[in-house]
């Protein structure tokens, strides 16, 4: 099933052309409702967490979690995603160049914890900004080129501090009926990606197949939750 995707890739231009063009149905302009319903095991009960969010978008989550005392860094190549999500929040923030990264730019909310880096996600790394103690994953290993899975894999868990609590949104469907993204990822490959140095549970499995999905031919979707926590040495 994997192989059929295999060879599909999307440019970082064209993510860009998606935000120009406002073609940006991934969005969603509320709360995801699994993080909501799985906060408390990211938290575990810990305050001020650190989150990290890989290909962040405009993402209202993040907002939400600044808002209830925890910090976020982001990550995302479009510009006009991170402009969106500042004045979408009435925050104010200021723009500065990141030495380590060449062309790149973090844009600091004035008043909530929240950075966000414009940059590739594979130009960020732990030298930047430390580790974290949480990562919420809602559209990121499935809109990353299926061939650079092993890669990302390797920025995330290089990304996780001791006690981080990782997130990970991913779908099932018939990859050959449509082609991505979100693409394909089945819990086996969660496992190969990650297994070696994380446990992983299962949170949530849903059905999440609507109208749009029915429209790209597809006739099941499930969207499942997996918690990502690293081995006990």
């Amino acid at each position: 099933m994997l192989a059929t995707q295999a060879d599909r890739v999307m440019a970082l231009g064209e993510w860009e052309g998606r935000w120009h063009e406002n073609n940006i149905g991934f969005h969603q302009p509320h709360v995801h409702n699994l993080l909501e319903s799985s906060i408390d095991k990211v938290l575990a009960g810990r305050t001020a967490v650190r989150f990290f969010f890989p290909l962040c978008g405009k993402a209202v989550d993040m907002k939400w979690l600044a808002d209830m005392g925890h910090s976020v860094v982001g990550v995302e190549i479009s510009e006009k995603a991170i402009e969106q999500f500042f004045e979408e929040n009435n925050l104010t923030y200021s723009e500065e160049p990141v030495p380590s990264i060449p062309s790149a730019k973090v844009y600091k909310s004035s008043e909530k914890n929240i950075s966000l880096y414009q940059c590739d996600l594979y130009s960020f790394s732990s030298s930047i900004e430390g580790q974290f103690g949480a990562i919420w994953d809602r559209g990121s290993l499935v809109a990353i080129n299926p061939r650079d899975r092993e890669k990302y894999a390797s920025l995330i868990i290089s990304l996780m501090a001791k006690d981080c609590r990782y997130l990970l949104d991913t779908f099932l469907y018939n990859p050959e009926l449509y082609k991505g993204p979100p693409f394909f990822v089945p819990n086996e490959q969660v496992h190969s990606l990650f297994g070696n140095s994380c446990d992983i549970e299962l949170l949530q499995s849903v059905d999440s197949l609507t109208d749009k999905q029915r429209g790209w031919g597809l006739d099941y979707m499930t969207e499942n939750v997996h918690l990502i926590t690293p081995k006990s040495e």
